[in-house]
Order: structure tokens, then C-alpha cells, then sequence
């Protein structure tokens, strides 16, 4: 500092040697010393604009010295104008100080209080007069302009952004490549492809010259409007002007390609490109892996990570990420974990990203107490986990009735500066919900609120659901009021999970009359009372809700379908079952395997073999494979009947297809040949 403070005076001796006239401003030079050294300061009265610029002139050597200078008296009161704002710009754009720059503009664009005393484009006008008429400071002036343009796309002010750059073309002067591309490529991620697209043909018209930066760019937001030939003319430009693609185009593209669910084409690109000698990185490949995985493609997905490996192009982190995703939705746990060692043991670092996606998995699978011993495994062994991974132990935690647990965690979280957000309370609230301790759960949510966290809806739903599910239908309705005064309206899923919560609750009757009171009910509200009704064990009325949904012409979730149809097999009513069954397959709706086998046994319990045998014919018609199970209810099924050729048929049938049979299966079979022996 000290050395700093005897920089500052020899630079003001120098100035009063040069020009005596400025005598007045050593004692005010002084003063701002003094103020560098925390001491306060008020600049006197007697200090004018020409003082500033004088001393800004003698500073444009030591630059930092000048911004020190100009920011104090800012901070002291003194009114800057415009003759001192440009002098600054002009020594910053001089230096290339590009963060500096960037900070100055950042305070005048967002000063209200006081505003500043002149029109931010005066200054530019400025500016512009000096970039006409000394043209040795045309390329840093320039600087200015590019760094303007840069902070208002950095705010997301991109008209303010756009209008510069269309004045300063009227001036002559056009921004660089990468300021333009960074304006592009902003406008892209935020959604506004289409004016991207018009200010790059308009800047094009100005004389502006895109570089391979800006041809990707294009092709992305290209793809992004699901135009997928247009590209292809890009590469054809990119050809005639003599820019050489590099990756990251052929990249831009066959990541488009995935991106609007042609994932196949992607490939086949990827392919050619490479047949081509093109440049591709791993990037690409990742782009066309995780777009397989997206569409559930995995076999896909792994045949281009094998393609990969032989082609010598090394799978990264990104790469195992997309995979073991995919192979985690799937719920193919163990292929991901398979993957995930497979890529440990290449020296491939994990991430808190990828542990979570596995952690989510096993979560989903309903492995609740493998979530939580892996979560403390990981964390033993010096992991970073953040706070995605924190909420699905929390979760994991709460489904075990540990809420508890999960609460002592909050601290551990905070210890390692993980903040709590509105996921984080909303999976705590609905622990406690689940415990049925709603007077904890209404405290943790009193809490979030005074945390400045805003709960959302899903938020509200789990409270909801709470109060239903433990009886409270009037509390229930009290929450929605409260809801709706905090702009936040119940949605479907609010509806549905009030329905089953009540039925579940044991409030059949108050969940009838919340079901007729919603005006607008749609297919999620139908079905949470077909699973209303299923929870209770009012088939029959479940049922009734369904035909009056198919009626309109609807047909209810999956999930729904398949609990009514497992309650009527359950029940023994097997001609509703099958009609539900016919009604389903219908509607393109594919029975599980599990579906399958359960109406088959309900139908073999029957002694209806005509419907059972043209059922499992419908089920091995439609790719499923029969177990030894199904095939050894059918095989007894038959045997009871005295069809025992019928039952060696599927025996012979069973035994084509690789089928082993069981212990169980023999005994029936011999059972049946036994009994048909005695009867002669």
C-alpha cells in the first residue's frame, strides 16, 4: 500500500510540473491517498469535471492507479459525466483490462440509484466521435464496444444488446467474431433460435464473417428448431468460403440429430463423417450414446460404447455417465454397476453425478437400506456428495420411518456448505407425513417459509396427501385455500393424491365427494379413483369408474388398469377381468408379464381353458416368454380336465424353448397320467 501511495504522489508531482495550473489538485490528490488508506474523504467542491479529466490524461500510463482514482471519487459523491466515463473506458479499452471494463459497465448498466444524470447511449455517441476521428484508437475503442455488448448478453439483456450492435454497425464499426458468437450462442440456450438466427443473416448483410465457432453455433440452433437439412447447406458454405468443420461442428450436428430423437440417423452421420476422415471427438460418440439412452435404446447405446473401444477413441466420464443412466432407468441395476467398476478400474474418476444416479436407482427399486449403506460407504471413502445425492438418503431414510436420521444429516450438510433448498424440506415434510406426525411436518414447512424458501406444488401435494392420508378431509381443504391465496393452484396430481390419500385414509365417502366436486376431471383424476376404490376393496365400483371413462372415449393409467385387473383376478370375477384385459390390449396398453400370468391363473382356477389357452397364446404371441410357473399352472390346469394331451403338448412345447422343468411340473404331470389310469 505504501508503495502504491508514493506511486500515486510522484504521478501528481509529475502532473503539477507539467501543467502549474493544476496546482489544485495535489491537496485533493492528497485526500484520495488518504482514502486508499480507509481514511474518509470528501472531494471539495472546487473539483470539476476538467480536474478529473486532466488527471485521468496525466494517469493513462498506470491504469490501475486511474480506475483507483475515478471509483473513490464515485464512492465520495462526485457526479461523473459523460466526458469522465468515456476517459476511463478509453484507458481501460487502451490496457486491455477486460474485467475491469466489464465491472464498470455492469454498474452503469444496472445504476438506478441515483441514475445516472445521462442517457446511456450519449456516452457511446461519446465514444463513437473518438473512434472517428483518432483511428489509431479504432482497436481499442473496439474492446469497449465488444465488451459492452458482452455484459448485456452476460445479464440476459439481449435486446439492449442487439440494438448496440445494429447502432454501431450505422457507425461503421462492427463487433468481433467472438463477441457476436457469444450473443449467438446465449440466444441459442435461452430459447430465442429464431432471433439468433435473423441477427446472424442481418450481421452477415453488414459484412459480418462467421468462423467455424459460428457455422456450429448456427447448425445448433438449426437443430434446435428440429430443422434437420439445413445443416447440411451450413457444411456446404462452410465448404465454398473455405472454413475448414472442425469436431465441434460435425459434433453440433449429429448432437441435433440425437436431440430430435434420431439418434439412428446421429449414428449413421457419426458414421460417414468418420469414413470421411472428418475430425471426431469423444464428444460426438457421448451425443449419440446418451441420445440412445434417452430414447431407451440401450442395446443401441452399447453397441456405439463397444464401436468406441475399437475405434481407439477412449470413453470418458460423460461417456459411462450417459450409459449408466440409461442402464439405471431401465432399472438394469446391475449392468450399471457392472459399468460403473468397469470404468473405476480404467482409472475413469466417479462423480457425486453418476453415484446418484445409481443411488436413485436402487431407491426406485425399492432397495431403501442399500441406498442408505451405500451412501455411507461413499462418504467414508472421501467422496464429494452434493445435495442431490444428500435428498435421495434423506428419502431413502424417510421410507425406512428414519426422519429422524435424515434430520441429523441436515447438520453434516451444512458443515460442508450444502444448503438446504425446497427438495430437501419437501422430502423431510413428507417423511414426517408418512410418520403421520403432521404437527412436525406443518413446522419443518413454517420453517422453510421463514428460510426465505418458497415451497411449490409438489410441496403442497406431499402436505396434502399427508392430511388425507391420515383422515383430515376438512384440514385437506383448509391447505388448498391457503394455496391458492399464495398463487400456487392445485394441479392434477393435487387431486389425485387428495383421492387415493382419502380412500386409503379410510374416508371413502368424503373422497366420492371431492371426486364430484372438481369441474375438470381428467384421465389422473379417473384412475386415482379406480385405485381409490381398489384400496378399499370396492372392485365393483372401481370398475364402474373405468367403464365410465372408457366411455368417453379415455382409457385410465397403466398402473390403474393393471391394480383393477389384479383385484378382479383377486376376486374371482374373470369375465370383467377378461374384458378389461380385451379393452387394454385395445388401447395398445402391454399387460407386464406378472399381469399375464395372474389372469392366466384366475382363468386356470376357473376351469376356463378355452380363455386361458387363447390368452397364453396372445402372451407368447406378443414376445413374452411363459416361466415354468405358467407353464406348470397351465400343465395342472389341464390334468384336472383329463386333457392330458393337451398338457403334453405344452409339456413338449415348454421343453422346445429351453424351459426346464421343475420338481412340480413332473408331479403333475404324473399326477394327471396316474389319475387317468385309475379311471379306466
Amino acid at each position: 500500500m505504501l508503495m502504491r501511495l508514493c506511486a500515486f504522489k510522484l504521478s501528481f508531482k509529475a502532473i503539477h510540473k507539467q501543467n502549474p495550473t493544476l496546482s489544485i489538485l495535489w491537496h485533493p490528490f492528497s485526500s484520495a491517498t488518504r482514502a486508499l488508506s480507509n481514511t474518509p474523504f470528501t472531494p471539495p467542491s472546487s473539483f470539476s469535471t476538467f480536474d478529473v479529466l486532466q488527471t485521468l490524461h496525466h494517469l493513462h500510463n498506470n491504469p490501475s492507479h486511474a480506475l483507483s482514482f475515478f471509483t473513490h471519487l464515485r464512492h465520495t459523491g462526485f457526479s461523473h459525466t459523460i466526458s469522465t466515463y468515456a476517459a476511463i473506458i478509453k484507458i481501460l479499452s487502451f490496457w486491455n483490462l477486460q474485467r475491469q471494463l466489464d465491472t464498470l459497465f455492469l454498474h452503469l448498466i444496472n445504476r438506478d440509484h441515483p441514475p445516472l444524470p445521462f442517457p446511456l447511449l450519449n456516452l457511446f455517441e461519446t465514444l463513437f466521435q473518438d473512434f472517428n476521428t483518432s483511428h489509431k484508437n479504432n482497436y481499442f475503442l473496439l474492446r469497449a464496444f465488444n465488451g459492452f455488448v458482452k455484459t448485456c448478453v452476460s445479464l440476459n439483456m439481449f435486446d439492449k444488446a442487439i440494438d448496440f450492435l445494429f447502432q454501431t454497425r450505422r457507425r461503421g464499426i462492427l463487433p468481433d467474431v467472438l463477441t457476436c458468437n457469444f450473443l449467438f450462442n446465449r440466444l441459442v440456450e435461452h430459447g430465442e433460435v429464431d432471433k439468433a438466427l435473423a441477427v446472424y443473416e442481418q450481421l452477415k448483410r453488414f459484412g459480418f464473417i462467421p468462423n467455424c465457432y459460428t457455422y456450429a453455433i448456427v447448425i445448433k440452433a438449426l437443430c434446435k428448431k428440429g430443422d434437420l437439412k439445413q445443416p447440411l447447406c451450413v457444411f456446404e458454405e462452410m465448404e465454398r468460403v473455405g472454413v475448414i468443420p472442425h469436431s465441434y461442428c460435425f459434433a453440433a450436428y449429429i448432437e441435433g440429430l440425437c436431440n430430435n430423437h434420431r439418434s439412428d440417423l446421429g449414428y449413421e452421420v457419426l458414421q460417414a463423417f468418420r469414413k470421411g476422415n472428418a475430425p471426431l471427438e469423444v464428444y460426438a460418440y457421448t451425443a449419440v450414446v446418451r441420445g440412445f439412452c434417452n430414447e431407451m435404446k440401450l442395446d443401441e447405446a452399447q453397441g456405439v460404447f463397444d464401436d468406441m473401444e475399437r475405434q481407439g477413441v477412449v470413453p470418458d466420464v460423460y461417456v459411462y455417465s450417459s450409459l449408466i443412466h440409461g442402464y439405471c432407468k431401465s432399472h438394469n441395476l446391475l449392468r450399471a454397476l457392472a459399468l460403473h467398476d468397469e470404468m473405476i478400474s480404467r482409472g475413469v474418476k466417479t462423480n457425486c453425478v453418476v453415484v446418484s444416479c445409481i443411488l436413485h436407482c436402487l431407491g426406485e427399486m425399492g432397495m431403501t437400506l442399500e441406498v442408505v449403506d451405500q451412501f455411507k460407504e461413499l462418504k467414508e471413502s472421501g467422496m464429494f456428495l452434493d445435495g442431490v445425492a444428500y435428498n435421495i438418503v434423506f428419502d431413502a431414510l424417510c421410507m425406512l420411518g428414519k426422519v429422524e436420521d435424515a434430520v441429523e444429516m441436515v447438520e453434516e450438510m451444512k458443515s460442508k456448505r450444502l444448503g438446504l433448498d425446497v427438495k430437501h424440506y419437501t422430502t423431510l415434510i413428507n417423511g414426517y407425513c408418512l410418520q403421520g406426525d403432521l404437527v412436525t411436518a406443518f413446522n419443518m414447512f413454517k420453517e422453510m417459509k421463514e428460510k426465505g424458501l418458497k415451497p411449490d406444488i409438489v410441496t403442497y401435494n406431499v402436505l396434502a396427501a399427508g392430511l388425507s392420508r391420515n383422515g383430515h378431509a376438512r384440514e385437506t381443504v383448509k391447505l388448498l385455500d391457503f394455496m391458492e391465496s399464495q398463487g400456487m393452484k392445485p394441479n392434477s396430481t393435487t387431486h389425485k393424491m387428495i383421492i387415493e390419500g382419502l380412500c386409503s385414509g379410510g374416508k371413502v365417502l368424503e373422497a366420492e365427494v371431492y371426486f364430484n366436486s372438481l369441474e375438470d376431471k381428467n384421465i389422473e383424476i379417473y384412475s386415482a379413483m379406480v385405485n381409490g376404490y381398489c384400496e378399499t376393496d370396492l372392485v365393483k365400483k372401481s370398475y364402474e369408474v373405468f367403464l365410465k371413462l372408457l366411455n368417453q372415449g379415455d382409457m385410465a393409467k397403466k398402473a390403474s388398469c393393471f391394480k383393477l385387473l389384479s383385484k378382479l383376478c383377486m376376486t374371482g370375477d374373470i369375465e370383467k377381468a377378461v374384458k378389461l384385459l380385451d379393452r387394454m390390449l385395445l388401447s395398445n396398453v402391454e399387460p407386464s408379464k406378472i399381469m399375464y400370468s395372474k389372469i392366466l391363473a384366475a382363468l386356470c382356477q376357473a376351469g376356463d381353458m378355452k380363455n386361458a389357452r387363447t390368452l397364453f397364446d396372445v402372451f407368447v404371441h406378443r414376445g413374452f416368454t411363459p416361466d415354468v410357473v405358467t407353464y406348470t399352472i397351465m400343465i395342472n390346469s389341464y390334468c384336472r380336465m383329463n386333457c392330458l394331451q393337451e398338457a403334453h403338448d405344452l409339456f413338449q412345447d415348454m421343453k422346445r424353448r429351453g424351459i426346464k422343468p421343475d420338481v412340480i411340473t413332473f408331479t403333475v404331470l404324473l399326477d394327471g397320467s396316474l389319475k387317468e389310469y385309475l379311471d379306466r
